[in-house]
């Protein structure tokens, strides 16, 4: 009988092995299915506007400067000094950048897929300080000097106005160009001549109606950078080195607030920061989706063959203590209708929100189970107690994919309940006697 038994534990073992495939399989499908959300999403920004970074404004300065060179000819020993004119650009921050405004989120859609585009509505204003001899050597002859307010965007066609740029009261508009910003896309407006002995101070505001897809990020490129901003979107996520310093979360939406000196960030690492946002020195927010249903789906797929394991050991188990025999075409059909599980929900999940396609799909698989196991094991009740089990498993597992950070210590959790639950109810098992004659049994 041992080796009854131990020929049943290695086909239990060869049908996990099995089951790994449609799991696989089901993986895959969702992977595929996220991939093309995610091309969806960048078909749609392209057509739109791709992520924002704001950077700036910042104020830079063109300068020409008379540079003498000193030649020594080396046949008369006699030195002659030559001059010539050399251009110089210098990119100052603002001593005060205050921006303020309002984000409204869109959700558009392909079919089933959808992504988020948020328009902007924008406040910008602070001050410029060109410094006397524009902060440069006190020996440098500067000729002339040309001042610019520069502004870099990730992608200019999500500005959805003409903005009027007021500067010391006086009225501009942008033109296209960011110089000084390593080429990056944006606009620039024209300041005038400084006078380079004097230096200069220009106050400026304006608005600005910016368009993007999924992120909006600033770089705090002032001496002292405010940044507010409210939405109606009840998902944000808050990124970048600069968290808020304060900020309000609700089913209505959201508000923060961050507030940035020039004592905790780098101005030439702000100037690097990336068009499309990934250098270090920002702060900003993602417009998240409620529920990502296809990482929901795949962590739940990770959890598959534990669910099998279980169900196995269980009907391992009930085939001891009760004297039952299970064929193993009976363990592979359950354990395919527990695979099953997880392509239904993700093909409702893409349909319906999330906690509906799971309780679906979780009672159809319970009933089909349920009923499957009442008539294969003959007994009604140990048929219900099945399906309640496998039920009792999918609210744990549903409790695992809501709380990410203790998904760990869950399943380990769930694990060391299973191995104690069948060590308890089998401790008084002596299974050398499993199958042996009566009369053996009784020595």
């Amino acid at each position: 009988m041992e080796n009854k038994i131990l020929s049943k534990l290695g086909v239990v073992a060869a049908l996990c092995v099995v089951l790994l495939v449609p799991l696989w399989l089901i993986g895959a499908q969702i992977n595929g299915r996220s991939l093309r959300q995610s091309e969806v999403l960048h078909e749609i920004a392209d057509s739109a506007a791709i992520s924002q970074t704001v950077v700036g404004p910042v104020c830079v300065i063109r300068y020409h400067e008379l540079v003498e060179h000193f030649e020594r000819d080396q046949a008369t020993n006699r030195e002659t000094t030559r001059q010539e004119v050399a251009e110089g650009t210098l990119v100052l921050p603002p001593q005060v950048l205050d921006i303020t405004g309002e984000a409204r989120v869109e959700t558009r859609s392909r079919g089933i897929y959808h992504a988020r585009l948020f328009h902007s509505a924008l406040k910008v204003s602070g001050n410029f300080q060109v410094p006397a001899g524009l902060g440069l050597d006190p020996g440098q002859k500067i000729l002339d000097a040309q001042a610019f307010l520069v502004l870099g965007v990730a992608d200019p066609r999500g500005i959805s106005n003409d903005p009027v740029v007021v500067i010391n009261g006086a009225q501009s508009r942008f033109s296209t160009g960011t110089l000084g910003l390593n080429d990056r896309p944006g606009a620039k407006v024209a300041l005038g001549a400084v006078d380079a002995a004097q230096g200069g101070h220009f106050d400026f505001s304006f608005p600005l109606n910016l368009m993007g897809t999924e992120h909006l990020a600033f770089a705090p490129v002032g001496v002292q950078t405010t940044v507010a901003l409210k939405s109606d979107w009840p998902n944000p996520s808050f990124q970048g080195r600069f968290l808020p310093i304060s900020r309000t979360v609700n089913a209505a939406g959201f508000e923060a607030r961050w507030q940035v000196s020039a004592l905790a960030r780098s101005f030439d690492q702000v100037l690097k920061t990336s068009p499309v946002g990934d250098g270090s020195e920002t702060l900003g927010v993602s417009f998240l989706e409620p529920v990502n249903v296809y990482s929901m789906s795949q962590r739940a797929v990770t959890y598959g063959i534990l669910f099998v394991v279980l169900t196995f050991a269980a009907f391992f188990l009930t085939e001891i203590l009760r004297r039952l025999r299970i064929h193993p075409l009976q363990y592979l059909l359950v354990g395919l209708a527990l695979a099953i599980f997880f392509l239904l929900l993700i093909a409702l999940s893409e349909h319906v929100p999330f906690l509906i396609a799971y309780a679906v799909s979780a009672g159809a698989c319970v009933g089909l189970i349920g009923i499957y196991l009442s008539g294969a094991l003959g007994e009604r009740r140990l048929g219900i107690q099945f399906g309640a089990g496998i039920a009792l498993l999918y609210a744990i597992l549903y409790g695992v994919l809501l709380s990410e950070d203790n998904a760990l210590l869950m399943g380990t959790a769930l694990l060391f309940a299973a191995l104690g639950i069948t060590m308890v109810t089998t401790r008084k098992i002596n299974w050398y006697q499993i199958g042996a004659p009566a009369h053996e049994q009784t020595r």
